[in-house]
């Protein structure tokens, strides 16, 4: 009997000794750009133990132990995660919001959500700030991502828009303020409810007090505020009360920004003791607009169909039939030539942008709007690639505080890789169709 309990002892040890084995992992080959903004290393090596990285060189200086599971990435670019800072877990694509959100609200946190993130995850996607979504689905989709109950980004949620007054039919995910007091309680619930940070719009309905009484709890809470740059008041009020993220690059059709902005702008991006001023202009929606009318083609890719039930898919295609009626977009061919004037202002200014892209709004689908967002950045407005993959590695982490975990491929970090065959650089383009994704040392697409 004891010769028994001996050996039993002795297989597990050498089952979890070949567990722990298995979850060692060395990327092997890639040209690695890793989020710092320096020049990529060629054939480089990353080495992963369970959900970490614990080295990163190249196959002249690291040396690869024989009992690493060996994962070539040869001939790719090898990148940290991407982030997206502005999606919306609960809508989409579809053209009828007042539809949506009375049709699906009570089938958001079990099915509309969690095909979001999924479909964002397959996409390259391993972290995401949505913002704006009824508080109690957001909570319990983002944690049951991170306890691994279903498959997506690691999530930064808002729940939650707060304004002076949510629209009708809204009430569920828009909360309205009435005096300081009443700002300050509403903030306090999404922090105590476990919120990332909070999402404010329509400031410039609000009373100045109101609006300051927002983010001074906000970050009483250690949450970062997040508001919406719709219109110039918004942006006066927003700086004023030291918001620290601006969303959108709006102003509709006004051909840029006015002085009086752009002099209050450079005035807080010259505070270095503030650090950066972040913004999410997330254009691509917009610019591609009369493109993708003109050629649906794309609406037909069935990425956006992952997790989705067959009546919800109809429900969606349906409402995009005939992209050139819907309302939310008729505006968009003035708005469109103002959007890379606005952008150039902002990086003339010394803002640091993110990358970001409202995905969801009718026709936007997960799977689609990063890589569309970092093309227009690249290829229409000839932003530096590498400030582009920037914007969509280290600077969100940065922003969230939690670079020390994420944004880069570095010692220390949790291992969220993504490789895609070719050269990223040359053809931004290349991230339509990501190879392999990992998330915390695991992989979760690899083609």
């Amino acid at each position: 009997m004891e010769l028994t309990k001996q050996f039993i002892l002795i297989y597990l040890m050498i089952s979890v000794m070949t567990l722990a084995e298995g979850q060692r992992k060395a990327l092997v080959g890639g040209t690695l750009i890793d989020g710092f903004g320096g020049e990529p290393i060629h054939n480089s090596v990353i080495i992963v133990e369970n959900d970490k990285i614990v080295a990163v060189g190249h196959q002249g200086n690291l040396t690869i132990p024989d009992d690493l599971e060996v994962i070539s990435t040869e001939g790719m670019s090898v990148l940290p995660g991407l982030w997206d800072m502005h999606v919306h877990l609960m809508i989409n694509g579809h053209s009828d919001y007042s539809h949506w959100d009375t049709t699906y609200l009570n089938e958001l946190a079990d099915i509309i959500m969690p095909a979001s993130a999924h479909q964002l995850l397959q996409s390259g996607v391993t972290s995401a700030r949505d913002l704006g979504a009824p508080l109690a689905s957001s909570i319990r989709v983002r944690d049951r991502i991170n306890n691994g109950e279903l498959p997506g980004p690691t999530m930064y949620m808002s729940g939650p828009f707060i304004q002076h007054q949510p629209y009708p039919g809204t009430e569920a995910f828009r909360w309205g303020v009435k005096g300081v007091q009443d700002a300050k309680a509403k903030v306090r619930k999404l922090a105590e409810s476990g919120v990332d940070c909070i999402k404010l719009i329509d400031q410039d309905q609000m009373t100045m007090d109101e609006v300051k009484a927002v983010v001074e709890e906000a970050h009483k809470h250690g949450l970062t505020v997040v508001a919406h740059s719709h219109r110039p008041e918004e942006i006066r009020r927003g700086l004023a009360a030291g918001v620290d993220c601006f969303e959108h690059t709006g102003l509709s059709s006004a051909p840029e920004y006015p002085e009086d902005v752009m002099i209050a702008i450079n005035e807080r991006t010259a505070q270095m003791n503030l650090g950066p001023l972040y913004w999410t202009p997330t254009v691509e929606g917009l610019y591609n607009y009369e493109y993708l009318r003109d050629n649906p083609e794309s609406l037909d890719n069935d990425c956006w169909h992952l997790d989705l039930p067959e009546e919800i898919i109809a429900d969606i295609e349906q409402s995009i039939q005939y992209p050139g009626r819907l309302p939310y977009f008729q505006l968009t061919p003035i708005r469109r030539p103002t959007l890379e004037r606005k952008v150039k202002q902002l990086l003339d200014a010394g803002v640091v942008l993110m990358i970001g892209t409202d995905s969801g709004i009718p026709m936007k689908f997960h799977c689609q709007s990063t890589w569309h967002e970092l093309d227009v950045w690249v290829n229409e407005f000839d932003i530096d690639p590498m400030y582009a993959i920037k914007a969509a590695t280290y600077w969100p982490a940065k922003s969230l505080g939690v670079d020390d975990e994420y944004g880069t491929i570095s010692e220390g970090k949790y291992a969220d890789i993504i490789a895609i065959k070719g050269d990223v650089l040359r053809w931004i383009s290349l991230l339509s169709d990501v190879d392999l994704v990992m998330k915390h040392g695991e992989l979760v697409k690899s083609n």
